[in-house]
């Protein structure tokens, strides 16, 4: 017996039902989220399961997942498969033979050994395995097996798989390290995390850096920090202001194809681009934050966070727009856009539920192409169909959206920081409406969200070639 732990109902099998040998299986393949989600719930930060490094000094293939996850595994199999529902645990004996890594398919199984008619307790042999490899755990569980026979609907409150946010980072890199390399401005990294991301996307293959900033400073991060400059490119400038000026010349004429933001200002950077009249467009300028969420289904934007203050209606306009433009580079087809408010009605003391209502017939009328487009959507409306259903809204973006559209940069900020600092999301961010595109995060961001956001600006690049705004 397969288990599908993705069916309407979980049935279970009554102790009068099972007999000796008949048992259930189901696989599952590790991932960061796994070993990140376990140790955070259970406390138990061991590096062999957190740190690479350490991992791979103690002889191990890499972080490794708790053994007692195997447990949870059995548990998984045994409440809601094989009996299933109104299993209840009495005890369970393990042998941990070897490590489980990211990336390692399981296979777990459970089998009868025993049955206890008086008590209705029921022993079963667990085993969790590599798939095609060896045994990792091995031991034997007691249960008292379901009395009557019930089938229960799935809990719609859960989600049975936390999305992986560290392998929809590493498949975003891995989309832009198949383009060509192109070159790119890192505007004065003089700080670790910045230059250490700059260096990382070389290594990648993402683009070949020209670092603008003041040689001696720069030399100096990397000596500190141990990073190795190679025969990189290196535009010698006095300060910051100087690095954004000639790092938006780079890009007027042609040099460079994209800029990356590193330790200065973001209003330095930004009034560099706009003081260039050969980096305007018709679009407004704006940022767009992209999330991969453990606890969401897919990659996530939300835009604008970090550049349109309090924007009007024709700004936000271009603030949509540049998203949809983003997230259809990204692979999306039909982006579908939330327009978030603090309530899912139209109410004329609220702009932003005006704003998001005019957005959406903007959309009717063509003026914002390529997406569908709903609002105004309180968040919880926009993010949980369930939500949207209880309240009666009946919408086509609702518990699905890839965009969300905040009314300010308030609220937007605010959003982004709960994200990555609650909710464990990976972020990355790049500004849109120029004619190059501009990697662009917080200063406080590490060197993955810098990594990722360069891959964002070389995707939107080569978009640019074909399709320039």
């Amino acid at each position: 017996m397969n288990a599908d732990l993705q069916q309407e109902w979980l049935d279970n099998h009554t102790f009068d039902e099972l007999t000796i040998g008949q048992g259930a299986t189901l696989r599952r393949t590790v991932t960061e989220a796994d070993i990140k989600g376990f140790a955070a719930v259970s406390g138990d930060l061991n590096p062999t399961h957190l740190d690479e490094v350490y991992a791979r000094g103690e002889g191990l293939r890499g972080r490794t997942a708790h053994g007692m996850w195997s447990g949870a595994l059995v548990s998984t199999l045994l409440g809601t498969v094989f009996p299933g529902p109104g299993t209840v645990y009495i005890e369970q004996r393990m042998r941990f033979i070897g490590p489980a890594c990211v990336g390692d398919e399981l296979e777990i199984s459970v089998r009868v050994t025993a049955r206890d008619a008086a008590t209705s307790h029921v022993t079963l042999e667990c085993r969790v395995k590599r798939v095609d490899g060896p045994d990792l755990m091995m031991g034997e569980a007691i249960v008292r097996a379901p009395a009557h026979k019930q089938r229960v609907a799935r809990a719609s409150g859960l989600r049975w798989h936390v999305f992986d946010a560290a392998a929809g980072v590493q498949q975003l890199l891995q989309q832009a390290a198949r383009l060509e390399r192109l070159s790119c401005a890192i505007v004065h990294p003089c700080d670790t995390e910045s230059l250490r991301g700059a260096l990382d996307a070389a290594r990648e293959g993402l683009f070949t850096p020209v670092f603008v900033a003041p040689r001696d400073r720069l030399l100096a991060v990397a000596e500190e920090a141990g990073l190795d400059l190679g025969s990189a490119r290196i535009e010698d400038v006095p300060h910051s202001h100087a690095a954004a000026e000639r790092a938006a010349a780079l890009a007027a004429t042609g040099e460079v194809q994209a800029l990356m933001k590193g330790s200065l200002h973001t209003d330095e950077l930004m009034k560099a681009v706009l003081s260039r009249p050969e980096l305007r467009t018709k679009r407004r300028l704006s940022h767009v934050f992209r999330f991969d969420v453990p606890m969401y289904h897919k990659p996530l934007l939300v835009t604008d966070a970090a550049l349109n203050i309090s924007p009007t209606l024709d700004e936000k306009m271009h603030i949509v727009q540049n998203a949809i433009d983003l997230a259809i580079v990204l692979g999306c087809k039909k982006p579908k856009v939330a327009v978030l408010a603090a309530v899912e009605s139209v109410n004329s003391k609220m702009s932003a539920t005006l704003d998001a209502a005019a957005l959406c017939k903007m959309a009717d009328r063509g003026q914002i192409t390529g997406g569908i487009i709903d609002g105004p959507l309180a968040f919880d409306n926009a993010i949980s169909a369930e939500a949207a259903a209880i309240k009666g809204i009946v919408s086509p973006v609702a518990g699905h959206p890839d965009i969300l559209v905040v009314p300010d940069l308030i609220s937007g900020n605010i959003l982004a920081k709960q994200m990555e600092y609650l909710g464990g999301a990976m972020v990355s961010g790049v500004v849109l409406g120029a004619r190059v595109p501009i990697a662009l995060t917080s200063r406080a961001d590490g060197a993955t969200a810098r990594l990722a956001s360069a891959a964002l600006a070389v995707l939107l690049a080569h978009s640019y070639r074909t399709k320039p705004l």
